[in-house]
């Protein structure tokens, strides 16, 4: 019998079906899946029951269905991801070694894009600097975090949106550190609104967030 890594995926989802299969699958042998909903109307749920995870419905926003999600689990490491982003191989070995390393710290994937188009290169770029200047990754990167850190920082928040900047703005660059292993990520925003378009409205979401506009707002414009 394979051997579970122990600790607990929570995966927040809104009519995740075209994605979802793909990103539980890419998990591997882990103790607990979560797949919190925020009221599907597809057949995500039963893509996740189908996959192994466990499932709670709890009204749609991503800070409130982490937080179900996380006081659902029991297992002491918890993994915060998007429900279309796929964690690729040598993921599980390197959150073992950082679970058994730094338990002080929170850990964050590689943000890699799931399309030809040499402008997901320059966004990735782009990202790997964010990360290295401003020590701020997004929640398409993934977090591996221990639920006594997480506490100690105020667990997580019951935003509707921007709950991952709210989560790594207070752990601070001394508690974050990256992993080599690709998140890659659905580029299908970007395919769909434009490049420029969706790049341009993240950064100005961002922009908001950080002059004090309620995320009950800023929603509405990332959507």
């Amino acid at each position: 019998m394979t051997k579970k890594i122990g600790l607990a995926v929570i995966i927040p989802t809104w009519n995740a079906e075209r994605t979802l299969a793909a990103t539980l699958t890419a998990l591997g042998p882990v103790a607990e899946i979560l797949v919190a909903d925020g009221g599907s109307t597809d057949t995500t749920r039963a893509i996740a029951e189908a996959n192994g995870a466990r499932t709670i419905q709890i009204h749609k926003g991503r800070g409130p269905q982490i937080a179900a999600g996380i006081a659902a689990t029991t297992q002491p490491w918890l993994l915060l991801l998007h429900a279309d982003t796929r964690l690729q191989p040598g993921w599980i070995k390197q959150a073992e070694t950082h679970m058994a390393t730094a338990p002080n710290k929170a850990a964050y994937f590689r943000f890699t894009l799931d399309s030809d188009d040499p402008r997901a290169r320059r966004l990735e770029r782009m990202v790997a600097w964010r990360c290295r200047v401003l020590a701020l990754p997004y929640g398409d990167q993934g977090l591996l975090i221990h639920r006594d850190l997480l506490e100690q920082t105020g667990g997580m928040r019951a935003l509707p949106l921007m709950e991952d900047v709210d989560l790594v703005r207070r752990l601070g660059r001394r508690r974050l550190t990256p992993m080599s292993a690709a998140a890659l990520t659905s580029a299908d925003k970007w395919h769909r609104d434009g490049w420029l378009k969706r790049s341009a409205r993240n950064l100005f979401c961002l922009a908001l967030w950080f002059a004090g506009v309620p995320p009950r707002w800023i929603v509405r414009l990332y959507r």
